[in-house]
C-alpha cells in the first residue's frame, strides 16, 4: 500500500475534479458504496474462478462469524445498492462512484493493494449507444487531463455465455493438446477458467495462442450485431480504436462488449481504464432481468502518467510575515479579514515565530505571489508592507482596510 505525499494528492485530487466535471456533463449521479460487503456477494458475482476471488481478496470473519470482505471492486456493490433500492427493473441510471479498493497482489509501479477507482455504471440501456457513450466520455476525460495521445482504445465482444461456452470448450480442447508447454498459471486455469490464459503476460503462452480459435468465430448473431453497430458510432465519430481477439477481462459477468483503454508508458500495468456489459448480473443477484454496463479507471496509473508534467495544483497567493507579539495577533486576524472578503485567495500565515530575515525566506519558498508585512510600526498605523515576490515592483504601503481590494485586483482572483 503506499502513502500519498502533498505532491501526489495534488495529482489525484485533480484527475478526481476533472473526472467529476465530465461525469456531471454526462447527466451521471454519484453514489457512495461501503468499503465492506459480504465476501458471498463478490464470490457470486465475480466469479469463484477468479484471480480476485482465488487469491486477491481481504476477508475477514467478524465478531458473529460472518466472513466480510474489502471491496476488491465497484460493480458488485453497485448492483447490490440498485436492486436493493428498487433502481434498476423498467429504470434508467447512470451512476459513479470514487474511493479505495483492495486486492491482495504482488505490489509494483502502479499497482498496490490499497489503490484508487473512479467507477461508472449504468443500468437499463440493452443496446450499444451507451457502450459508445462510455467511450466517448472516457476520450473527452482523456483531453481534459492532457494525455489522450498516450492512450490508444482496444475492444471486443464477448458475446452471450452461451457462445462464451461453445468458446471455452473449443479453447480448451486447443490447449489441452499443447498442456505441457503451458506456464503453471495457465494449466491451473485450463480446467476451471480457460479464457483468463488469453491474458497471460507469459511470452511462450502468447506464443501458443497465436494458433488457438478466436472468440469472434464462436459469436451469436445478435451479438455480432451488436458489436457491429457500436464500430459504426465509434467510426463516425472517428475515434480511434483497435479491436483485440484476445480481450476478456479478468471478471466472469461481463458479455458482449469489452474495453480497454491501454498507455505503453506505465510497462506491464498498462491497462488505465476497462469495462464492459454485464447483462446478467442483476438476474444474478436475485432481480428482474436488467442490461448493465460499466468501467472503472485507476488513479493510482493516471497519476503516474500526469506525475512528470503536472504544474501543480493551489498554490499559495498570499504569504503574511509578522514580527512582534502584536504583529503576529494582527496577521492572523488579517489573513481571516482577507478570507473573508476573497475567498479564492490563498494565504499562508507564518506561525510559529522567527526572525524577518528567515520569514521572507519561508515566503519566497511557499511559491507566493505577495509577501504581506506586519512590524509593530504597520500595527500602529493600521498599515500592512506589500513585498513582490515573483516579479519587480517597489514596496508599498497599504491600508489594512483596503488590503483585500488590493489583493483582489492584482492577484487576478474573483
Amino acid at each position: 500500500m503506499q502513502d500519498l505525499l502533498p505532491r501526489q494528492k495534488e495529482v489525484f485530487r485533480f484527475i478526481e475534479d476533472k473526472a467529476r466535471a465530465v461525469l456531471y456533463s454526462y447527466g451521471y449521479q454519484e453514489i457512495g458504496l461501503p468499503v465492506i460487503e459480504s465476501t458471498h456477494l463478490f464470490s457470486r458475482v465475480v466469479g469463484e474462478n477468479t484471480d480476485i476471488v482465488e487469491k486477491e481478496m481481504y476477508s475477514f470473519d467478524d465478531r458473529n462469524g460472518e466472513s466480510l470482505t474489502l471491496r476488491p471492486e465497484g460493480t458488485a456493490g453497485t448492483v447490490r445498492l440498485a436492486e436493493e433500492n428498487g433502481l434498476t427493473f423498467n429504470q434508467i441510471q447512470r451512476f459513479w462512484y470514487a474511493g479505495p479498493f483492495f486486492r491482495y497482489e504482488r505490489p509494483q509501479k502502479g499497482r498496490y493493494r490499497q489503490f484508487e477507482q473512479i467507477g461508472v455504471e449504468c443500468f437499463g440501456m440493452p443496446g450499444p449507444d451507451i457502450d459508445v457513450e462510455l467511450m466517448f466520455m472516457t476520450s473527452r476525460l482523456w483531453q481534459e487531463l492532457g494525455i489522450s495521445g498516450d492512450l490508444r482504445l482496444e475492444l471486443n465482444s464477448l458475446g452471450t455465455a452461451e457462445s462464451r461456452a461453445r468458446y471455452r470448450t473449443a479453447l480448451r480442447d486447443y490447449l489441452s493438446a499443447v498442456k505441457g508447454e503451458l506456464d503453471e498459471d495457465s494449466l491451473r486455469r485450463l480446467d476451471s477458467n480457460p479464457l483468463r490464459i488469453l491474458d497471460s503476460k507469459v511470452e511462450k503462452t502468447q506464443d501458443l495462442l497465436k494458433g488457438a480459435p478466436l472468440l469472434g468465430e464462436f459469436l451469436d448473431p445478435d451479438s455480432t450485431e451488436h458489436f457491429e453497430q457500436l464500430c459504426r458510432l465509434m467510426d463516425k465519430r472517428q475515434l480511434p480504436y483497435v479491436v483485440n481477439p484476445r480481450i476478456v477481462r479478468g471478471l466472469d459477468y461481463y458479455n458482449k462488449t469489452v474495453f480497454e483503454w491501454i498507455t505503453d508508458s506505465l510497462g506491464a500495468q498498462g491497462t488505465v481504464c476497462g469495462g464492459g456489459r454485464y447483462d446478467g448480473l442483476v438476474e444474478q443477484i436475485g432481480g428482474k432481468s436488467t442490461p448493465g454496463v460499466g468501467f472503472a479507471m485507476g488513479l493510482d496509473r493516471l497519476a503516474l502518467m500526469l506525475e512528470p508534467n503536472f504544474g501543480g495544483g493551489r498554490q499559495t497567493d498570499v504569504y503574511v510575515a509578522a514580527v512582534g507579539d502584536n504583529a503576529r495577533e494582527r496577521a492572523l486576524l488579517l489573513a481571516e479579514d482577507i478570507r473573508d472578503l476573497s475567498p479564492s485567495i490563498t494565504v499562508l500565515v507564518n506561525c510559529g515565530g522567527g526572525k524577518f530575515k528567515s520569514q521572507l525566506k519561508k515566503a519566497d519558498a511557499s511559491g507566493a505571489s505577495l509577501a504581506l508585512i506586519l512590524g509593530e510600526d504597520e500595527v500602529a498605523n493600521g498599515q500592512v508592507t506589500v513585498k513582490h515576490l515573483r516579479e519587480s515592483g517597489e514596496q508599498k504601503l497599504i491600508s489594512s482596510d483596503g488590503i483585500g481590494k488590493y489583493l483582489t485586483e492584482n492577484l487576478q482572483k474573483e
